[in-house]
């Protein structure tokens, strides 16, 4: 690889294992192998070559999240069940990139002094909510109206991070996939509207 390729590892290695904020350029250095002056040199700052390592890991793990949604939406297992195996697959990406969900809680939190992380954040929450909605309905992306997508997405987005912030406060009390289908029906009966309503 070369010195661009080799920051790029050695940032990424540094958000597995220090975080955003805790990584230094000399941590990158150090991980990649090169002076870190080439920091400089190839991405103009520590916080530009962090952006870039994070893109890229989000969009690995966007890659696999639609995979789950995919591998949901196939399953012989019913509306419900097919929620429940997403639901599954999610929990199990709490704990296989628990990482990567850290580190973008990190990055919320950054957005506030950088307009880059700010688009950078907004654009994969809308991607985001596009394709959790369109999962769920069992549509295209492309087909997604912005009414599903504002709501439908964003109330999945909603319990997507929600559910992450409890796992890692208190995993031993984090619901599991039937929990939350659970919850979820019990919501739902409760701000049903009377048939004389509806």
């Amino acid at each position: 690889m070369g010195n661009k390729e080799d920051l790029l590892a050695g940032a990424l290695e540094c958000l597995r294992t220090r975080g955003w904020t805790r990584t230094t350029v000399r941590d990158i250095a150090e991980a990649a192998g090169v002076n870190h002056a080439a920091i400089g040199y190839h991405f103009g700052s520590r916080d530009a070559l962090l952006t870039e390592a994070f893109t890229q890991a989000m969009d690995t793990w966007g890659a696999e999240t639609t995979r789950a949604v995919e591998a949901a939406t196939i399953s012989d297992a019913g509306r419900g069940g097919q929620y429940e195996v997403f639901w599954r697959s999610v929990l199990a990406s709490y704990a296989e990139n628990r990482w990567l969900w850290l580190v973008m809680m990190e990055v919320a939190v950054q957005t506030a002094h950088s307009p880059t992380l700010r688009d950078l954040m907004a654009t994969s929450l809308r991607e985001g909510r596009i394709g959790l909605a369109a999962g769920l309905l069992g549509i295209p992306q492309d087909t997604l109206d912005s009414r599903s997508e504002r709501s439908l997405g964003s109330l999945q987005m909603a319990l997507v991070s929600g559910i992450f912030i409890q796992w890692v406060l208190d995993t031993e009390a984090t619901p599991d996939e039937h929990e939350i289908s659970d919850g979820i029906r019990t919501l739902a009966d409760q701000i049903r509207l009377p048939p004389e309503l509806a």
